[in-house]
């Protein structure tokens, strides 16, 4: 489940596990902080202006039938970054929160 763990009007945390998203508007900048096991990996930078939406991606997992729900952060090349949710319901949320952050309409 993501959580915001910081929200000021210039710069909002999340957390999803072992992965960190860092909004930072001073910045001008997205980080996307993620770890394997027990190393961090390198972290992903994204230009705040590049971010052009934020989606919802659902799917069923096939082996269990789980329905797994991720936000989606798409930029305007296309590249996407997801940050795993519980369920759709919390990923509608952290969407929702992500797009009133950045001024992005639904």
């Amino acid at each position: 489940m993501a959580k915001i763990i910081e929200s000021t009007p210039r710069r909002m945390v999340l957390q999803s596990g072992s992965t960190t998203l860092t909004l930072d508007k001073d910045a001008g900048k997205a980080i996307l902080q993620r770890k394997l096991m027990f190393w961090s990996l390198k972290p992903l930078e994204m230009a705040l202006a590049d971010v052009s939406e934020i989606a919802l991606d659902a799917g069923v997992d096939r082996a269990s039938g789980i329905e797994v729900c991720n936000t989606m952060l798409v930029s305007r090349a296309g590249a996407a970054w997801a940050l795993s949710a519980a369920d759709k319901k919390d990923a509608e949320a952290t969407g929702a929160a992500i797009r009133d952050f950045l001024g992005l309409k639904a």
